[in-house]
């Protein structure tokens, strides 16, 4: 006798079924979809890992593009990231030291922005974790774009695109630091360097000169007995040219410790005096070199480190040719300029996807 009742019942159900699905199955339970961001890495460069909580968008990256080049992020006006990172200069500075909106100046040189979706640590003492994190400090650095995040936020939510834009990119609907970081984060990971003369001829594409071969050699001399070479490799490994660690490279003599870099974020005595490794990528654009900018050109570099450099109790035990020189010969050191110059990337230094939107 319950078989009947057992049977409208399931009928009953599947009839409620089909009515919610007829109302609601067909309507997208998430509309904000995003489109992934195509990020090409050449063959010479091996593959980033991209934050699970800042994945790489289209929109992500457009709105980012437009931030970095944004003077709104400065208290008056008149600067951006873009203002102290020049597209042309490999996205470093020409001058010694940047100028703020204030008229005043640090005391290191801007590192050029290459790469660094790989670096696990940014600027010359290491002091930010991320490019998330990285890109908080210069909005309210005094000396920098002298802002407050605030005043920032309140402006960004006040601009006629803005407000779309974020929406587009984070689906929120009030701008703050935390989004704002975001999006120039993943735009700063895409500023990959990777089709110098170098990757080329690492791909096989192009043969170097007899010059730029010598110099490569000389790049990847290990001085341990003594011979001539420049012994550069250690620190400025391939493919990234740079080991994304910090040393003291014999800059000046322990009573000379104008800045102490590294010390500045660990406060531990051995790391008195050491700085990040800048990447070699783009060098010849880049300059003045070194974090304090003292030197103009490659050829004092170069000859800094043929110099010997100078001894302190910190000093990087790779510096071994304190007090004797690499030994390079006026045909060495050219050889290791045109080495240097086979770093340049032209397609990096003026891709129209990362230039001013504006």
């Amino acid at each position: 006798m319950f078989k009947p009742i057992i049977n409208s019942l399931l009928v009953f159900f599947v009839i409620l079924i089909q009515s919610c699905c007829k109302n609601d199955c067909d309507e997208p339970e998430d509309e904000f979809n995003l489109m992934p961001y195509s990020l090409e890495i050449p063959s010479s460069l091996p593959p980033i890992d991209v934050p699970v909580d800042n994945p790489l968008t289209q929109e992500g990256v457009n709105l980012g593009r437009k931030l970095f080049h944004e003077p709104l992020l400065s208290a008056d006006g008149s600067q951006s990231c873009a203002s102290c990172h020049i597209q042309s200069t490999g996205f470093s500075d020409p001058n010694q030291f940047s100028t703020g909106i204030d008229g005043l100046q640090g005391n290191r040189n801007a590192m050029a922005l290459i790469n660094i979706a790989w670096s696990p640590s940014l600027n010359w003492d290491g002091s930010s974790i991320n490019l998330e994190d990285q890109a908080f400090e210069p909005v309210i650095n005094p000396v920098e774009m002298h802002d407050t995040w605030l005043n920032v936020s309140d402006k960004l939510n006040a601009h006629a695109e803005y407000p779309d834009l974020f929406k587009a990119a984070f689906n929120i609907d009030e701008i703050d630091s935390n989004y704002v970081v975001k999006a120039i984060a993943q735009f700063e990971r895409t500023l990959i360097s990777g089709n110098s003369k170098w990757d080329q001829w690492y791909r096989g594409e192009v043969t170097l000169t007899e010059q730029e071969l010598r110099g490569w050699d000389l790049f990847n001399v290990d001085r341990t007995d003594f011979s001539a070479g420049a012994d550069c490799f250690h620190c400025h490994t391939a493919p990234h040219f740079t080991d994304f660690t910090f040393h003291n490279n014999g800059l000046d003599s322990d009573e000379n410790f104008s800045d102490l870099g590294l010390y500045e974020t660990t406060g531990s005595d051995v790391d008195k005096a050491k700085f990040k490794t800048p990447t070699l990528r783009n060098i010849e654009v880049t300059g003045p070199y070194m974090h304090d900018g003292r030197f103009s050109t490659l050829e004092e570099v170069i000859e800094h480190y043929n110099s010997g450099g100078h001894a302190s109790s910190t000093v990087d035990p790779l510096m071994k040719n304190i007090g004797d020189g690499l030994l390079l010969s006026p045909e060495d050191k050219q050889a290791l300029l045109a080495f240097l110059r086979t770093l340049t990337d032209e397609e990096f230094l003026n891709n129209p996807e990362f230039s001013n939107p504006f």
